[in-house]
């Protein structure tokens, strides 16, 4: 008895006189390369930025003519409506799903808005309004598919794609409404392809709505409820789902909210074309487009990280590249080349970021 005693009185001795600090581990990772991935990984937009930036340099070294205020002005139009469906395919991303028919989307609903008008007589004004709203509630079956029918993004979204685009030709038959038909009798079709003049160069109001768009969603995606539910959905949607978040909802306002910007790239495209033409080769590169500028912006397909900036930036490389090699004359298949380069290299800095979090 005196012994178990002894040996409880000696524990007790111990226990006080042990060391009450937590253990500690030392980080051997704190290097500059572990800290400049950890500023990549917090600012997701600062590689397309500094690629957009590298690129500018580079063909203004090579070209004479590149460094012009009218040089990022033409740009700016070029990528006008890949930049709208560039923000459509981002939310989509952005849950880690993708969105394969955005061109399709854009393409029908401009013919829907060309259609309504000459085909049936009704006020633009009011086929515009029919247009975007046939292209949100083609965004919400998406997203119903996806969210309550469980179908994957990959597959919904091929099939409504191929869907769209021949209901495109048979509901059109392939008929184009020409630009001066438009301009004499709807020329609020037309309206994203006004100019205006700035900075001594001449640009579209297309740039304007595709600056404003950026920076609003922008907003949205950062700095509200909205965004935060969009980013947890794409990072874990079942952690997002026990956090209170209404995925199924969030799913299908996202994929409706696609739906009514692929839509406002269908109007824009008017403006930029100047016709309605059910042909509009967008309605089959453009969710390649869109993914190319989601991708080089620094947005991960696997969802839940990058920002609608970044995208802007994208859209904004394969814009300089194209123009720049044109400039100098090069063979045009060197800008796909290149471009495959880059989106096979963005790809795999974000790998490398992601380990940040692992």
């Amino acid at each position: 008895m005196a012994d178990a005693e002894f040996k409880g009185q000696d524990f007790e001795k111990s226990l006080t006189s042990a060391a009450t600090t937590v253990a500690e581990f030392e980080d051997k990772n704190r290097g500059l390369l572990h800290k400049f991935q950890h500023m990549l990984h917090g600012t997701p937009f600062l590689v397309p930025m500094i690629v957009l930036v590298a690129s500018i340099l580079v063909f203004g070294i090579l070209s004479n003519n590149f460094f012009r205020a009218s040089t990022l002005t033409l740009i700016m139009q070029q990528i006008a409506v890949v930049g709208i469906l560039g923000v459509a395919q981002s939310l989509v991303i952005l849950t880690a799903g993708i969105d394969l028919s955005v061109g399709a989307f854009a393409v029908f609903t401009s013919v829907i808005m060309g259609q309504f008008t000459f085909r049936y007589g009704i006020p633009p004004t009011f086929s515009i309004l029919i247009g975007l709203a046939i292209g949100t509630a083609m965004g919400a079956i998406n997203g119903w598919l996806v969210a309550k029918i469980k179908l994957p993004p990959f597959i919904v979204t091929l099939g409504t794609w191929q869907i769209v685009l021949a209901a495109n030709f048979i509901y059109s038959a392939n008929e184009t409404i020409r630009s001066q038909d438009i301009e004499a009798q709807a020329a609020i079709l037309q309206f994203w392809g006004i100019p205006f003049r700035i900075g001594g160069t001449t640009a579209t109001l297309a740039v304007v709505l595709l600056i404003a768009l950026v920076l609003i969603m922008a907003y949205v995606l950062r700095q509200t409820a909205w965004g935060r539910h969009t980013y947890a959905i794409g990072d874990d949607p079942e952690a997002a789902e026990l956090a209170g978040v209404q995925v199924q909802r969030q799913l299908i306002q996202v994929y409706a909210l696609a739906g009514f910007f692929t839509a406002i790239a269908g109007w824009v495209m008017i403006g930029r074309y100047g016709s309605v033409s059910p042909a509009a080769s967008t309605g089959q590169i453009g969710n390649i487009q869109s993914i190319t500028a989601v991708v080089i912006g620094g947005i991960s397909l696997f969802g839940g990280r990058g920002s609608i900036v970044g995208m802007f930036f994208g859209a904004l490389i394969v814009g300089v590249f194209e123009l720049g090699l044109r400039m100098l004359g090069t063979n045009p298949q060197l800008t796909y080349l290149l471009i495959g380069v880059l989106i096979i290299a963005a790809v795999a800095i974000d790998q490398w970021i992601r380990k940040v979090s692992a």
